[in-house]
């Protein structure tokens, strides 16, 4: 499973691409395309569409398929990131903005209220700018969802990232029935606020275990659903397992839209927040 599908063929990074990660990188502000070696990166920074990644570059979760650092316990936050964050997007005139974090179980908060200060920054700048936060888990407190739905941010998301039979191998520190519960909370305390998560294909699922888990996403309310292809960062993490068709993304997608989901996106190269202006806007569209 080394090799990749001819439908993985990707952008080279021009100078301008290049330009906008040195020049996140010298305003120290870190985001998911280089963390965690997303594979839209050039795609992305060429039209100024990027999520900002918050709370250090240390996640203290072990979670197999991802590339970012994992460390216990990570840094101390730091209370500055916020503001570095509001003069990029103002730097930048970016008019949606997505954000989310490494999992900081060694903080009392979980790191919530560096997201609430991510948003009151942003908001300070004027102007109508969305925001959408991916969230971690909080280890299931939901006065942590709470104060971050409070903030109000105008999209709530938490990745499930997987199916329910493969939590034990894929995270094993985390928990799929939590991870339902944080967004059905979310809308318990904003019935108004859009929800939105993803899923990651190709570690071994099989199509009923992807049916039930968009039918428990549903269940929850989830508004905004993505599937993609999982892609191993190196031979030490989870390995792929298959490497899923267009075609059936299209139909897991054709599925989901069945379901109610208000706007899916579902692809080879798709990840949580590709395209995530488009999808918000979509919704915006058929109200």
């Amino acid at each position: 499973m080394n090799r990749l599908p001819p439908w993985f063929a990707q952008q080279i990074p021009d100078q301008a691409v290049l330009g906008r990660i040195d020049e996140a990188g010298g305003a120290r502000v870190r985001t998911v395309c280089r963390e965690a070696r997303c594979p839209n990166t050039a795609r992305c920074l060429k039209n100024k569409q990027l999520t900002f990644l918050i709370l250090g570059p240390v996640c203290t979760r072990h979670c197999l398929f991802c590339a970012v650092q994992k460390a216990y316990p990570a840094q101390a936050a730091d209370p500055q990131e916020s503001g570095r964050i509001a003069a990029l997007v103002k730097r930048w005139d970016l008019r949606y903005v997505v954000v989310t974090s490494v999992t900081r179980d060694d903080l009392p908060d979980g790191g919530s209220g560096l997201f609430c200060g991510v948003v009151d920054a942003i908001r300070g700048l004027g102007g109508d700018r969305k925001i959408e936060l991916l969230v971690p888990d909080f280890q299931g407190k939901v006065r942590r969802v709470e104060e971050v739905v409070a903030a109000g941010p105008d999209v709530f998301g938490h990745n499930i990232e997987t199916v329910a039979r493969l939590y034990p191998d894929v995270r094993p520190e985390a928990d799929y029935s939590r991870s339902l519960e944080i967004l059905k909370a979310a809308k318990s305390f904003d019935p108004g606020i859009i929800t939105k998560s993803s899923i990651m294909l190709g570690l071994g699922e099989n199509e009923y275990d992807v049916y039930s888990a968009m039918e428990h996403l549903r269940r929850a309310s989830v508004d905004i659903l993505t599937l993609g292809q999982y892609l191993a960062p190196s031979d030490k993490h989870y390995a792929v397992r298959e490497f899923i068709a267009p075609e059936r993304f299209a139909r897991y997608g054709d599925i989901a839209r069945q379901l109610g989901f208000r706007a899916v996106l579902s692809g080879p190269l798709v990840r949580s927040s590709f395209r995530a202006e488009e999808l918000y806007n979509s919704i915006l569209c058929s109200i």
